[in-house]
């Protein structure tokens, strides 16, 4: 197994969550301001991580990357946090607001990779200083890069209960979005981890998550 830095590994940890909770409060702030109060009435326009954490997507499913990152595979660190509450009835155009609210948390974390890539260009005009400090530093904000498109583009995968399920099936015709929510309801975590375990999942998201770095960081 390849040796893994467990520096590396804690400051990934929190960037995961610091950013999961970001995403997760970016459809909380957007159903809120569509007009439907449900989610801020229960506390989750919040960047606090304990309010967010789902046990499967926020814990199992980074660990089990870890792990294939532990055996030398490269993994995106990513996941996803508790599904944010929403009442349709509260929408004034249910099928619509719907796509915006789950866009919102892509949206959010390729929003907050932009502004750490402008800080992580910041450090280049700020006087050296001890590696013991400037180095934890810079790793943070190159992973806060990454993981932030990370969980954009893996988001945006047309699984439930990833956001781009709920886009894809407000998208198509209602009785068709209707049965796609049926189908992949029932075997959503199922494909996401059968990607996972396959490595299909990282040839899907890692171009994308490359390419967009690149942008940031050259």
């Amino acid at each position: 197994m390849s040796d893994i830095n467990p520096g590396f590994i804690f400051i990934a940890l929190v960037v995961l969550a610091f950013s999961l909770s970001f995403h997760e409060m970016a459809h909380a702030w957007t159903a809120y301001r569509l007009g439907d109060p449900t989610a801020y009435n229960e506390g989750r326009v919040s960047l606090n991580p304990v309010v967010h954490v789902d046990p499967i997507g926020t814990i199992l499913f980074p660990l089990v990357g870890l792990l294939f990152a532990a055996a030398g595979t490269r993994v995106p660190l990513i996941g996803w946090a508790k599904p944010v509450p929403f009442s349709l009835r509260n929408l004034s155009r249910p099928r619509r607001d719907v796509i915006l609210i789950a866009l919102a948390g892509p949206a959010s974390n390729i929003l907050l990779a932009i502004v750490i890539a402008i800080l992580w260009r910041l450090l280049a005009f700020v006087p050296p200083v001890d590696q013991s400090i400037g180095q934890p530093i810079a790793m943070f904000l190159v992973i806060g890069i990454y993981s932030n498109l990370g969980l954009a583009i893996f988001n945006l995968l047309p699984i439930p209960p990833l956001d781009g399920g709920k886009v894809l099936s407000n998208l198509l015709p209602l009785e068709s979005g209707m049965a796609f929510d049926q189908f992949t309801g029932n075997y959503g975590f199922i494909i996401l981890y059968a990607l996972l375990l396959t490595g299909i999942l990282t040839r899907i998201v890692s171009p994308p998550i490359t390419f967009l770095a690149s942008l940031l960081l050259t």
